[in-house]
């Protein structure tokens, strides 16, 4: 096979396929490209506006998203660049080029990286597998050589797996080993002393000043890294909040540490909030109960998309001590304050080597490559309520950020603070039980952050999208209290009957690209959490009919609130909108007391919501600190390297496993800086029909939004536009081409006679499908916010028909679902006039019923149009893909009557007349369908 050289002689690197040599060419050598070749490089990629297609960017987003915002740096801790001895350095200084030495070290090649890297975290092949390999390699060098009587390598790469084990272990880039420290026992312990007092603890962890070093030195990170507190601030004044950095918090912090500086060491330093998050994590349930407690860290430097993409910014830091016990002694007072104590020890030993950085700055090397003095301060920690009780030191049933009592959380209240936990204990220390009943703080637990500089636990603790709003309140509250409604005002047996029907309502929801289905409506045991995030986006429109309109309010609001604090860019107008959607749920909650559901409201997980205002002023959006991120780093942190393990001293082996990703991700994140390597993440062709997934992150940078036809056409179809319409038995067909193609060619629309619209000669190609391509980056996305979906027309799609349905641009003037319109596509197509392709779609317009939003779902309701009374005739019109957004959920107007059991989803858009425009369908969804 011949293999493609790249031309510049300072590279030397080799390709088997024309198209890798020219993403190489895209992204190391574009300098040396002309302009009509060159590729958007990241360092081009700050405008978002830029990337928009027409269409997005007349379709302004609700709550007014603003254009490019003014950034106002905060004036003291400004991250000035510094060489690496500490001595200030002009701004304008480049960073200091890669040492000398081949950057593939240890290895000798690109080949042995690559195979190391790809067999070890990539396909995570068994050591046995990997000899077995290595072992076949040499048998085919072996017979190679002797084959064409040359004098070959008769070795593979590697020996053995210990021998690539070796290399992987001595990579420096991403070092950070692991540690031990283990409790002692007391000498004279009695000897009927309960299992767990004669037990030694341990911990195992990393130093965490050496892990932020990484994290730091990560070039992965250079376009995703922000080196000082700032203020976002739109053209018209507007606040803005996006990123840790961007919050008050960073700016207030930053303000305390320069005051309390008197020799101004901290003027010009670089601020890194410290993130933490920890939660417990089961790896095996039927054998054995196998849990870890990992604890993780990142850095609020770092973006939220950075955080959320797995690139290696949430590090495992520690696996903390899980003490069990006989159930004797589950709820003995002694087991819980030692159980708690060590907690706090734990991570108070794990965090010791952060204080010195937390009071004189420290000199570190950022993703850029410039060198800076840097002073840490703990920011946020990501916990689920039982782990924010066990950090707070308070109560089960308080909250841990204000101090409204345990029976009256329905509001909020003054804002718990260190100092005030320190004059309460010093008033009560000797009264347990008043700080126990009458504060709900438990005086046996002193929390970590006493024991740091300005750290107080209760300003840390962030929000929590995942366990708080969508299982905590959604699922495990709202829904059950639906259904208590039912059986309480339609008895039991009529409320089985109603909620049989609901269940067959949510089956029957048409396909959607990454919608979870639920073939079987609620009926299943095992909820995740991405089970809760799909059923909140269907679930309104299947009880409509059956809950009081104050009760579909409550579920309108509540479903408002959770999809307004996910956006990844919140302004003071959409502030607003938050507390507004929260006033609204309270008020409309009450229904549920109203009908006998609840008696009270004072519940922490609902409780918490009404601290979301003040936690996105302070630390950005909830989304870049959700415990989300943490239970996906579970997967690859926890689950996988579990696996990966003999089950034997399984912690041992699974701290070497991420030791080593961490170091091979290291290493790989420095080669694609040299340019050495392409990104990790580059994306295929997602016109391509190998593509698998209907949704989606596209992580190759940011791209012009947009549609594009599937690459392959479909070879069953006629060539011609007249045998194709009588394939298709669509007489409107050439029509409909015809006058599209008049109006492409004239820019405008008239009523002119058929036979004065150009014939249309070239060969007709059919697709199954097109992908939109658009920026949503509080969706699952790319590193540069960018997603795609696959918008699918298929006659046969598994077996059964799939029409997927349309946002179409109608008018550009209007906002929101005002300038667009939904419609159903029946046939994707293309042709060619005059040397231009017009990749086309013909589909069926659904009119907008009324004009505004249904009051009581607050979603718009669309029926198919059609040409005359009798709807004998759809009314169809043929569009170019340029005027096409993105897929749109419509989910059926149910109406009165039961659905039955034999309609299938793929029925549904066939069989109901009306449909709810689904403003919940993804996050995206909810920003233009207002």
């Amino acid at each position: 096979m011949p293999l493609h050289r790249c031309p510049h002689n300072e590279c030397m690197r080799v390709f088997k396929r024309n198209g890798d040599l020219t993403r190489h060419l895209n992204l190391g050598h574009s300098a040396h490209l002309s302009a009509s070749h060159s590729t958007v490089l990241p360092e081009h990629q700050g405008d978002s506006d830029r990337w928009l297609s027409p269409q997005l960017q007349r379709t302004p987003s609700p709550l007014g998203t603003a254009p490019k915002a003014r950034r106002v740096l905060h004036p003291h801790l400004t991250g000035d660049i510094c060489d690496e001895d500490g001595h200030q350095i002009p701004p304008d200084t480049p960073p200091l080029p890669p040492a000398n030495g081949t950057p593939w070290a240890p290895f000798k090649n690109e080949a042995e990286f690559r195979l190391a890297d790809h067999l070890f975290r990539k396909v995570e092949m068994s050591q046995n597998d990997i000899d077995m390999l290595l072992d076949i390699w040499t048998l085919y060098q072996h017979q190679l050589s002797q084959h064409q009587d040359c004098d070959h390598s008769t070795n593979a790469p590697y020996f053995n797996y210990r021998d690539m084990y070796m290399k992987i272990d001595s990579i420096a880039d991403g070092n950070a080993p692991w540690r031990c420290f283990q409790t002692t026992i007391h000498e004279e312990l009695p000897e009927n002393s309960p299992e767990w007092q004669k037990t030694s603890y341990q911990v195992w962890y990393r130093d965490p000043d050496m892990v932020i070093a990484n994290i730091l030195d990560n070039t992965d990170l250079v376009n995703d890294f922000e080196a000082a507190p700032y203020i976002d601030v739109d053209k018209n004044g507007t606040r803005r909040w996006s990123n840790v950095m961007s919050g008050d918090f960073a700016w207030r912090h930053a303000d305390l540490i320069y005051e309390g500086c008197e020799d101004n060491s901290a003027a010009g330093a670089m601020l890194v909030p410290i993130i933490l998050g920890a939660d417990k994590t089961t790896v095996s349930v039927a054998t054995g109960h196998v849990e870890y407690h990992p604890l993780y860290l990142t850095i609020g430097n770092i973006t939220n998309e950075a955080r959320c993409s797995h690139r290696n910014a949430v590090i495992p830091i520690a696996f903390l001590a899980i003490p069990k016990s006989d159930r004797k002694h589950n709820k003995d007072n002694n087991f819980r304050v030692f159980k708690k104590k060590l907690y706090h020890q734990s991570i108070t030993a794990i965090l010791n080597s952060l204080k010195p950085a937390m009071t004189q700055p420290v000199v570190r090397r950022c993703p850029d490559g410039h060198f800076r003095h840097i002073i840490y301060e703990l920011a946020a920690f990501i916990a689920d309520y039982p782990e924010q009780v066990l950090l707070a030191g308070i109560v089960q049933g308080w909250c841990g950020r204000c101090d409204a009592p345990f029976d009256e959380l329905e509001t909020a209240s003054t804002r718990r603070t260190r100092e005030l936990d320190t004059i309460l204990l010093e008033e009560y220390g000797g009264d347990g039980r008043t700080l126990w009943d009458n504060f709900g703080i438990d005086d046996d637990v002193t929390p970590f952050t006493a024991y740091f500089p300005r750290a107080d636990i209760h300003e840390m603790l962030s929000a929590d999208l995942l366990h708080q709003v969508i299982k905590g309140c959604f699922k495990d509250m709202l829904i059950d209290w639906v259904f208590e409604y039912l059986i309480i005002s339609k008895g039991e047996s009529q409320a089985n009957i109603i909620m049989d029907d609901i269940d067959r309502r949510l089956a029957v929801v048409p396909a959607f690209p990454g919608l979870r289905r639920f073939p079987h409506g609620r009926r299943f045991k095992q909820w995740t959490g991405d089970d809760s995030k799909a059923l909140m986006k269907i679930f309104l429109p299947a009880v409509v009919e059956y809950l009081p309109q104050d009760m579909l309010k409550c579920l309108s609001s509540f479903l408002d609130f959770c999809y307004l604090v996910r956006r990844s860019d919140i302004d003071k107008m959409s502030l607003n909108a938050i507390r507004t959607s929260i006033e609204s749920f309270q008020h409309y909650r009450n229904v549920f007391r109203t009908h006998g559901v609840r008696e009270h409201f004072s519940l922490p997980r609902m409780h918490s919501i009404v601290h979301y205002p003040q936690l996105i002023t302070d630390f950005g959006v909830p989304n870049g600190l959700c415990s989300s991120i943490t239970e996906s780093r579970h997967i690859s942190a926890v689950k996988k390297p579990w696996r990966r393990s003999n089950r034997y001293n399984a912690l041992s082996q699974m701290l070497l496993t991420n030791q080593r990703n961490d170091k091979l991700s290291a290493l790989r994140a420095k080669l694609v800086h040299l340019h050495l390597l392409p990104p990790l993440h580059v994306s295929s062709d997602l016109t391509g029909t190998s593509v698998d997934e209907d949704f989606g992150p596209i992580d190759s940078g940011r791209a012009i939004a947009k549609v594009e036809l599937a690459r392959t056409r479909e070879r069953a179809y006629p060539r011609s536009l007249q045998a194709l319409l009588a394939y298709t038995n669509n007489h409107q067909l050439e029509e409909l081409t015809r006058r599209f193609l008049h109006t492409q060619l004239h820019n405008r629309e008239s009523d002119i006679e058929l036979d004065d619209c150009p014939h249309i000669t070239s060969k007709i190609n059919v697709y199954h499908s097109a992908v939109a391509v658009f920026y949503a980056p509080s969706d699952i996305s790319g590193i540069r916010g960018m997603k795609h979906e696959r918008i699918r027309s298929s006659p046969s799609f598994f077996g059964v028909e799939r029409r997927d349905c349309v946002l179409a641009t109608v008018n550009e003037k209007k906002a929101g679902f005002r300038g667009l319109s939904a419609a159903r596509v029946l046939l994707f197509f293309s042709f060619r006039h005059a040397g231009t392709t017009y990749p086309c779609a013909l589909v069926h317009w659904y009119n907008t019923y009324g004009q505004r939003p249904d009051s009581n779902t607050g979603l718009w309701i669309v029926k198919p149009g059609y040409l005359d009374q009798r709807k004998c005739e759809p009314f169809l019109a043929v569009l170019h893909l340029d005027t096409l957004v993105r897929a749109v959920l419509l989910l059926p107007v149910y109406g009165p009557h039961p659905i039955p059991h034999k309609l299938k989803y793929y029925d549904s858009l066939n069989l109901f007349t009306a449909f709810y425009v689904n403003k919940y369908a993804d996050h995206h969804a909810n920003e233009i369908l207002f």
